[in-house]
């Protein structure tokens, strides 16, 4: 079957700018070094056009994971642009499609399943996707006006940022040539492969916690590099949540950043996955590992009988808090009679914090279970 056309245009971006960044740039910093002001500035560009990605592109675009102010949905557009990975209509269109299709060779516009060279870059240098160019299903996106005038003015945009903005900040500090290599050259080749490692290594490097029904993996040395983006297992079964770190531990500056502006009135409607939703997709997860794991009659049937405990207790639990938080005391009023006889306590609260002991208690025993060690 013949290869579908090169686009020469962007193979021969690729090629130029990563030879360059493997010559000129050493060549520059042994010759006449870099200073404090360029490397500071690159790190801040690394930031804004990074977070211009993760923030914009995709939580805010792609997957409608919170809502933005206008000024911030501006600055995410500029941003998001300068790391030259397309404009925000083809980004999120074919980002919505990896979703809809993950893994499929045919339907995923970078299917990790077709290998690590294709998934990472090779998908961009022929012309594998006819839908590349059609916006008729991103209806929500074409209303967004900021969205149309960075489509219109994607390439004059890239010019300012990417060219004219470090040269004029170079003749300021001193240096254009060193500038334009370091906040220019270097942090789109940094940022770019970044954001693909996530098309890539996220697919095959890493834990499955959450799902294995795709490729996705949940890898913190990525988190590191993308700005939390790492957590592509937690990301691809719950795609609306505005974070895909969801412990306080794990690193995800872009779902911070997100949190901290809308203290400020700068986004609002952050969605978040109930964390009964998350304990009920890694329950069944371990399920699935564990039995495809234990050996024996008496190992399996001991694991199903944990696993519908510690699936009926979650139940249990989630169903009253839900029921708690909402303020349904007339629901709430019906469960106090059904459980009378079983406990005295009138507090809605307490009896909240009982159910959820008694899941902590199951999980407890679940963990036992799974690993063949409950007697």
């Amino acid at each position: 079957m013949e290869k579908p056309r090169r686009i020469w245009l962007t193979t021969l971006f690729f090629i130029i700018t990563t030879l360059a960044t493997v010559t000129l740039i050493p060549w520059y910093g042994f010759s006449y070094g870099f200073d404090a002001v360029e490397w500071t500035t690159m790190g801040l560009f690394m930031l804004f056009t990074g977070t211009g990605i993760t923030a914009g592109y995709h939580r805010l675009w792609s997957h409608k994971a919170f809502e933005a102010h206008w000024l911030l949905r501006l600055w995410l557009a500029i941003w998001g642009g300068a790391a030259v990975q397309n404009s925000i209509l083809h980004w999120a269109g074919g980002h919505r499609r990896h979703h809809a299709f993950v893994d499929d060779p045919a339907k995923d516009p970078y299917a990790a399943t077709r290998g690590f060279w294709y998934s990472h870059i090779g998908w961009m240098l022929r012309d594998y996707d006819p839908l590349t160019s059609d916006f008729s299903k991103l209806q929500d996106l074409k209303r967004d006006p900021i969205v149309i005038w960075q489509h219109k003015l994607y390439l004059p945009l890239l010019a300012v940022i990417n060219i004219a903005l470090p040269m004029f900040l170079g003749w300021l500090n001193g240096d254009i040539w060193g500038m334009l290599l370091l906040a220019g050259l270097l942090r789109v080749v940094l940022n770019q492969h970044f954001t693909f490692f996530i098309n890539s290594l996220a697919h095959i490097w890493g834990r499955q916690p959450y799902t294995d029904k795709n490729t996705a993996k949940d890898n913190d040395f990525l988190a590191l590099l993308t700005y939390g983006e790492g957590y592509h297992n937690f990301h691809h079964i719950f795609q609306f949540d505005y974070r895909n770190g969801i412990h306080w531990w794990q690193f995800d500056p872009t779902k911070w950043m997100i949190w901290s502006c809308s203290k400020i009135g700068l986004t609002s409607n952050l969605k978040r996955t109930s964390e009964f939703k998350i304990l009920r997709a890694k329950i069944e997860t371990q399920y699935l590992n564990a039995s495809k794991r234990l050996k024996g009659q008496q190992a399996r049937e001991k694991l199903e009988a944990q696993y519908q405990a510690v699936m009926e207790s979650l139940r249990e639990w989630s169903q009253f808090r839900q029921q708690w938080l909402e303020g349904k005391m007339d629901q709430l009023e019906d469960l106090k009679q059904q459980y009378k006889e079983q406990w005295q306590a009138t507090d809605l609260k307490q009896k909240a914090n009982e159910l959820k002991a008694a899941f902590e208690e199951q999980q407890a025993r679940w963990k036992l279970a799974r690993f063949g060690q409950l007697t």
